[in-house]
């Protein structure tokens, strides 16, 4: 593998947050590689919101990976202005199926990432409180994961990223398992938090509608390898937002019209190899 510049961290000002230069990701295979990623270029802004749209099997968690330091990539660099300074993670993960450790109490599970940089038990779950109480789940402190329904646990999950006082938050498909109107609380209840952190947010997500109403800019991925197509902005829609009063205004039909018909040969594409 011809790595190059892989997952930079430097301490340096007035630059993206997050910079990616022609990355690239092919997975070796007997009968020759399969290219995931092809020349990817993105420059996230400090504090942004940046969601990624495509069909399936377009790279799109591969990318999240590489930012995360999971993977390396082929080809291209991977940048990431690291604020320096103190114990505070680069970044923190979530993902759909949650992650959460059944044999831990809510409590332990939203403090985990403080357990792991050596935070003593007590002033843990004292700084993992408020962000229960922020996620309305302060009386079930107690509980284990199998005692909560799947969007309580979900909430676990994204509050246990945020107390970990990441820079950057990368979220992969965190919604697709849950029902429409928990789904819609979620989205409500994660821009909330967020709008009081302003974290640097990658999201991923197959629902054009949530795009719309969490993102700053929508990036939107050709089927595979994935090559960015598009980066919509979301302009319409000033914060803070309500993403189900949103869906009330006619503006926000039409940009994810606008979105649908940039993605709907990429859809078909990656249903023609079998990945959709």
């Amino acid at each position: 593998m011809n790595c190059q510049n892989v997952s930079a961290i430097q301490d340096v000002s007035g630059r993206a947050k997050i910079r990616l230069q022609g990355l690239s990701r092919t997975f070796a295979e007997a009968e020759g590689g399969t290219a995931a990623l092809q020349d990817v270029t993105l420059d996230v802004a400090e504090g942004e919101f940046v969601c990624i749209v495509g069909p399936s099997g377009c790279g799109k968690t591969t990318m999240l990976r590489i930012v995360a330091g999971l993977d390396k990539p082929t080809a291209g660099s991977l940048q990431i202005a690291h604020a320096g300074g103190g114990a505070r993670p680069v970044n923190a993960m979530v993902f759909q199926d949650q992650g959460l450790f059944p044999w831990m109490k809510v409590i332990d599970n939203v403090a985990y990432g403080l357990e792991m940089r050596g935070v003593a038990r007590a002033e843990r779950q004292a700084r993992a409180e408020p962000f229960l109480e922020m996620i309305g789940l302060s009386r079930y402190r107690d509980h284990y994961p199998s005692q909560l329904s799947g969007g309580m646990r979900q909430r676990v999950a994204i509050a246990r990223a945020f107390v970990a006082d990441p820079e950057i938050l990368l979220m992969d498909e965190p919604f697709a398992a849950l029902d429409a109107q928990n789904k819609l609380i979620m989205q409500d209840e994660l821009l909330r938090i967020w709008e009081g952190t302003q974290k640097t947010v990658l999201f991923i997500t197959h629902a054009v509608d949530e795009a719309i109403a969490l993102g700053d800019r929508i990036v939107v991925m050709t089927a595979q390898p994935g090559r960015i197509k598009a980066i919509v902005p979301v302009r319409e829609f000033p914060r803070p937002r309500k993403p189900v009063e949103l869906r009330a205004d006619p503006r926000f039909g039409a940009l994810q019209l606008e979105i649908w018909r940039m993605l709907e040969d990429e859809v078909r594409a990656a249903r023609l190899q079998g990945r959709a």
